[in-house]
């Protein structure tokens, strides 16, 4: 099983309002259970993923809601989206990165336009950097996370227009 499929996984939890799920594939076993504050971030319980330990890294597309944001590092997010505007959320926790390396330019800033699979930023998971990418065309209207900040699963991490 792939991220992917957790990813779907994770989906069909929240679309059919199920506060707990548990998946298995062959040797793979997935449990995801709902934040019980109602936050709707799940997380992960006891996974076991044999297939995927050589995995070194990934592209991985972002959630995209949008609806009410949700609560940030910092609290409840209070911006109220336009009628065109879209939130990109992170697929799951580790270190928010806007560029391959320190030494290069961010994949994206305020005001680039981008299309559907730019990479848009890299989050690191469990020593794995997986490249995240728009899932449509568009402008990044606004940066949420500041580079190298950790990021919790669904947390909003770009507005794009």
């Amino acid at each position: 099983m792939d991220l992917e499929k957790i990813e779907k996984v994770i989906e069909l939890l929240r679309k059919h309002g199920v506060n707990q799920i548990e998946v298995e594939d062959g040797d793979f076993k997935v449990s995801v259970t709902a934040s019980p504050s109602g936050g709707g971030n799940p997380f992960f319980g006891q996974p076991m993923m044999p297939q995927m330990m050589g995995y070194q890294s990934g592209h991985m597309s972002a959630p995209i809601q949008s609806t009410a944001p949700a609560p940030s590092a910092d609290g409840p997010a209070e911006k109220v989206l336009g009628a065109k505007q879209k939130l990109l959320r992170s697929p799951f926790v580790g270190t928010f990165y806007r560029s391959p390396s320190p030494e290069n330019d961010a994949f994206v800033d305020v005001g680039s336009r981008v299309k559907k699979g730019d990479t848009l930023c890299i989050v690191e998971a469990m020593k794995l950097m997986n490249e995240i990418e728009a899932e449509f065309d568009g402008v990044i209207k606004e940066i949420l996370v500041e580079n190298q900040s950790p990021v919790e699963f669904d947390q909003p991490l770009f507005i794009l227009e």
